[in-house]
């Protein structure tokens, strides 16, 4: 028979995986921009018009970065090694919840955070507002497991005070 606390355990780790798939698979398609990019500009079809533009756009500046300044794509790489470490960071939760609850607190301050910067950094660099608002969701969608996750823990520590 499982108990709660086995079962909340459980709950919390699934919510976990998810937040560090989803960190590593951003990781690693960081890496590959110029030919993401490509891929989605041919199959553009399928896109509203505002999108295929945009995609359009990003993947010239892209090519014309990549054969002029190769160096800037650094940035990025840099990026996706951040997203990778975070996503290694948040399996300490999956060892020991309870214990390790400051890196779904930190998740939490990560994914509110994402909101003024992709507002604020987007209208500086001239970041359409649908792409603002996709960037926005990541934080939105992202907070909806680390909360339930927190949620959880909690209930496991109330559980082990009433023993």
């Amino acid at each position: 028979m499982v108990t709660l606390d086995q079962k909340l355990r459980l709950r919390s780790k699934t919510y976990i995986a998810i937040i560090i798939i989803g960190l590593a698979v951003s990781g690693l398609t960081a890496f590959p921009l110029e030919t993401e990019i490509a891929f989605l500009v041919k199959h553009n079809e399928t896109f509203p018009v505002a999108l295929q533009v945009w995609f359009l756009t990003v993947y010239q500046a892209l090519k014309s970065t990549n054969v002029d300044y190769p160096f800037l794509n650094y940035g990025t790489d840099w990026l996706a090694f951040a997203h990778i470490m975070l996503a290694i960071l948040f399996i300490g939760v999956l060892k020991d919840p309870k214990k390790n609850k400051w890196i779904i607190q930190f998740g939490i301050i990560c994914c509110l955070s994402v909101i003024p910067l992709a507002l604020i950094a987007g209208n500086i660099r001239q970041i359409p507002l649908f792409w603002q608002i996709i960037d926005c969701s990541f934080g939105l969608f992202g907070i909806i497991p680390l909360i339930l996750c927190l949620r959880d823990i909690k209930k496991i520590e109330a559980l082990e005070t009433n023993c």
